[in-house]
């Protein structure tokens, strides 16, 4: 780990004794007053972070980290870049809010830069405050369109935290909060290494996880469900990119039913796997879309639901039942404009692509190959994640699902010694830098990676 000297200067311009005194009085304050998300409140040390530049983070004693996380999969661009950074402080000086029913030039950008780069037709665009919110609202609107209430979506597969995107959520986070009186049904989706399907081929996974849902339709009746929501690529459930064939499959079968295929790409979109959005890898268009994340590399907070033609008429002459105070926040969409931009001039996207292609691909398949503690590495553009086990022919995970361990603590514990902060999830670690890393950041977090994955090779039998 880099250790920065009392007397150098972080990017935020503190010094670090200084930036150490702030972090202190920062960690005192948040146990006394912060309630953590997902947490036993008693349980957790929270990192503290005092400045961030780029691929980088600085902790609360001045060690710089290679940010491996981009925070929650979604500081796209990187930290503080200096052009979104002078558009939020433009558009404060300018206009700082505004009331979602009236017409602002940062929103009605946002949109049409959005609408360009959504697939086929989506090109009206309802801002939410974030992802979850986002999903609720497709959902909402899917149920109004159809006038059917269940909503199906796999097991493997977050969506956010409300009360419908809970529900929707396939994996452990859900359980406390699922009172099965949602009108969700989960089944289950394809994952090849994991397969529910006893397939040995990525063909035969596909085929069969479509078979599947399509008998689950017909029994749970097809005109009773109002929607079907995927993440083109889940993403904390484990960045299991879909077979060839299966997304155009269940395209076929929403449209055969009369159902609506919500896409979400909350955390898939904006360059994650090295195009604009991810569902974009599979030529196909859906009929509402959520995103948020690195629509302005959650600079400020942003999400919305992108919509076709044919669920835009049902509210033509109907009211819309549903919006928010902060609907197209101007700094939020400020941020926004600035990000795409940012993200097109400076060639994010295609960076990622390559960066997937020539430096994450072979560099993992490398640690796969050298470390008996790795049972899968998968992915795309900047968006990878590293299975861990304890035993690679019965693929036991290295923490149970649902939980973790003290091996992959040991991990975790291990890159951070190292100089990386890791994304990790149960006995994954997830390799999603920003969408602008250098090759040469990639492969110092690799190779940080590669030191660390020692570690998980001890617990593996």
């Amino acid at each position: 780990m880099t250790v920065t000297q009392e007397s150098a200067t972080l990017p935020n311009g503190l010094t670090v004794e200084a930036a150490k005194a702030e972090a202190a009085r920062a960690y005192e304050l948040d146990r006394a007053h912060v309630f953590h998300s997902w947490s036993a409140q008693e349980e957790i040390s929270p990192m503290t972070i005092t400045a961030a530049q780029g691929s980088y983070v600085w902790d609360g004693d001045g060690n710089r980290l290679l940010d491996f996380s981009s925070q929650l999969v979604n500081t796209n661009i990187g930290h503080q870049h200096p052009k979104v950074v002078a558009a939020i402080a433009e558009q404060a000086a300018k206009l700082c809010t505004v009331a979602p029913q009236y017409a602002n030039a940062a929103r009605s950008e946002a949109a049409r830069l959005i609408a360009e780069r959504t697939p086929g037709e989506l090109n009206k665009v309802f801002f939410t405050n974030g992802g979850a919110d986002a999903v609720e609202h497709a959902v909402r609107m899917a149920r109004l369109h159809t006038g059917r209430y269940k909503v199906l979506s796999r097991y493997r597969a977050y969506h956010g935290g409300t009360e419908t995107a809970i529900n929707l959520t396939g994996d452990p986070r859900r359980w406390p909060n699922d009172r099965g009186n949602a009108g969700v049904v989960h089944f289950n989706g394809p994952f090849l290494y994991r397969s529910s399907f006893y397939a040995e081929t990525e063909e035969q996974e596909s085929q069969r996880a479509l078979e599947y849902l399509d008998k689950l339709i017909q029994m749970e009746g097809p005109t009773t469900i109002a929607a079907i929501i995927l993440e083109s690529i889940p993403g904390t459930a484990g960045i299991m990119v879909p077979p060839p064939g299966y997304i155009a499959g269940v395209r076929e079968i929403c449209s055969r039913h009369g159902i609506v295929f919500i896409a979400d790409e909350v955390m898939a979109g904006f360059g994650r796997s090295g195009k604009w959005f991810s569902i974009n890898h599979f030529d196909v268009v859906p009929d509402l879309m959520t995103f948020a994340k690195g629509v302005n590399s959650g600079y400020v907070p942003l999400g919305g639901v992108a919509i076709s033609p044919e669920i835009y008429q049902t509210f033509a002459h109907r009211a819309y039942p549903g919006g928010l105070t902060y609907s197209g926040h101007p700094l939020a969409c400020a941020a926004a404009v600035a990000t795409i931009n940012a993200m097109a001039d400076e060639g994010m996207v295609e960076n990622a692509a390559t960066i997937g292609t020539e430096v994450l691909a072979p560099g993992l398949a490398e640690l796969a190959g050298k470390h008996r503690s790795v049972g899968e590495v998968r992915g795309a553009g900047v968006f990878w994640a590293v299975e861990l086990v304890a035993d690679q022919q019965t693929r036991e995970p290295l923490a149970p699902y649902g939980g973790s361990s003290p091996a992959m603590n040991a991990v975790v514990g291990a890159c951070k010694a190292g100089g990386l902060l890791p994304f990790a999830n149960y006995n994954r670690i997830h390799v999603v830098p920003p969408c602008n890393v250098t090759v040469e950041e990639a492969r110092e977090g690799l190779a940080i990676l590669d030191s660390a994955l020692d570690v998980a090779d001890q617990h593996t039998n």
